[in-house]
């Protein structure tokens, strides 16, 4: 029996989860978690006593965000399968999340056939790669290639050049959210959100927030 723990913060999204997960007699949910400090607690209760199989754990979560989350449980339970589950693209958080550690990565709109079969192989310690974040990898591994080649001219390298934190940052600022917000939100100075800002625009070739919000939104199509 592979025992599951959902961390979401929607419930409608873990309902829909245990209905999927309801027609598979392999598979139990033996807990659930609303944001990153109940998927950690819940992982350090469940986790220490061996009690728990894979943990399903959604990116944009409040408190510590799922990729947060990832990286504590990397350093905490290295042996913990992680499969992420996202709305985003794979071309925006797929290579990031596997770089991070995650056994996979899958698309909250993904069929309930396929969503079983990345639990299973995920749970048993494989890697789950859908076509979409395969060519995400591909895309990566040459961007990396481009960026090592252009690293002495300065060249701005994307999304993947971000950082951790730059990465939030994106996220936050595409999405309306002042740097004082921001600052709020991730328990940060102002002045080093405008700092993330500043590199953010450098890295990404971009010349202010609306051509940041430009170039998510392309960044977007290119994956759908």
């Amino acid at each position: 029996m592979i025992r599951i723990l959902i961390g979401d913060d929607h419930r409608i999204v873990r309902e829909g989860l245990k209905q999927v997960l309801a027609d598979a007699p392999d598979m139990c949910v033996v807990a659930e978690a609303q944001t990153g400090a109940e998927v950690l607690h819940q992982v350090r209760e469940l986790g220490d006593a061996a009690g728990l199989d894979l943990l399903l754990l959604d990116i944009a979560m409040p408190g510590p965000d799922g990729l947060e989350v990832l990286q504590i449980l990397r350093r905490e339970q290295p042996g913990l399968p992680v499969l992420m589950l996202s709305t985003y693209p794979e071309k925006q958080y797929a290579v990031r999340c596997i770089k991070l550690g995650a056994g996979g990565y899958l698309n909250k709109s993904a069929d309930p056939d396929d969503m079983l079969a990345a639990m299973r192989k995920v749970a048993g310690g494989g890697r789950y790669v859908s076509p979409a974040t395969a060519e995400a990898l591909a895309v990566a591994v040459g961007a990396a290639a481009a960026v090592g080649a252009r690293a002495g001219a300065g060249a701005a390298a994307g999304l993947e050049a971000l950082s951790h934190r730059e990465h939030q940052v994106f996220r936050l600022l595409t999405a309306g959210l002042s740097v004082g917000e921001i600052a709020l939100q991730l328990k940060l100075a102002a002045n080093t959100v405008s700092t993330y800002r500043a590199r953010i625009l450098e890295k990404t070739g971009a010349k202010n927030d609306v051509a940041l919000a430009l170039y998510a939104e392309r960044q977007g199509r290119a994956n759908g």
